[in-house]
């Protein structure tokens, strides 16, 4: 059985997985905003953080590494049309693989919107605080080019990015078209499958068990090189 991190685990797709797996037998491990969050699932653990401010994400950071190196971790927390779009979607993350023990296998949630983003990393402001028309695009861009970045980079962790479609989540409205059930099986099945049953190793991006179609710029390694480099100078964390 595999010890799995699952962040924004409370409601949606992180919830689901978290219910899934656990009903698996697998260990796992869920993140929530506060303990008041926390599912009534049988747990591992929890950790316990405020995801769009970098102090609370460096403290996750910190308990997460309590239980030890993780099989999988899952970067299913995100925002939508919010202030914090970048810090959340495209900071933690960064800062939670740069600062927790590398895992054996990363999974990074993304979106078709992702393909809309704006490659003028000239325009980062990773500190706005208004709700700016294309930051929720742009973030995901990021989160998709950094997953790529970490496949490239580091060989014993396999990284891989998941579009789980437009569902009908908190943040996806009740109106949303796709499948919920299908909308989380894909991070599941790359957390827990046998190695030789994925392919590519690392560095897919997946929809629904599909390797599917993602933006140029973020398998390119100048583009990769210059968004960690940004990020770096944000947060004051090397990825290594």
């Amino acid at each position: 059985m595999a010890l799995i991190l699952i962040t924004g685990a409370s409601t949606g797709l992180g919830l689901a997985a978290a219910q899934t797996l656990a009903a698996a037998g697998h260990e796992v491990v869920v993140h929530t905003r506060s303990i008041d969050g926390l599912p009534d699932l049988d747990l591992r653990g929890s950790v316990h953080g405020d995801l769009s401010l970098m102090d609370d994400t460096a403290v996750v950071a910190e308990q997460a590494d309590t239980f030890g190196r993780f099989d999988a971790v899952i970067h299913n927390a995100g925002v939508y049309r919010d202030p914090g779009a970048l810090q959340v979607n495209t900071v933690a993350p960064y800062l939670l693989t740069a600062l927790m023990s590398k895992p054996r296998r990363l999974i990074y949630l993304s979106s078709g919107y992702h393909l809309d983003g704006s490659t003028d990393l000239d325009a980062i402001d990773f500190n706005e605080t208004r709700v700016r028309p294309g930051a929720y695009e742009d973030s995901k861009l990021y989160e998709t080019a950094l997953a790529f970045a970490v496949a490239r980079r580091w060989a014993d962790t396999v990284s891989h990015v998941v579009d789980p479609g437009w569902v009908p989540t908190r943040m996806g409205g009740p109106g949303a078209p796709g499948d919920l059930e299908e909308g989380h099986r894909t991070q599941e099945w790359l957390a827990t499958a046998p190695d030789e049953a994925i392919e590519p190793r690392t560095g897919g991006y997946w929809h629904h068990r599909r390797i599917s179609r993602s933006h140029p710029a973020a398998s390119d390694p100048d583009f990769q090189h210059e968004l960690i480099g940004r990020l770096e100078a944000h947060t004051g964390v090397k990825l290594g």
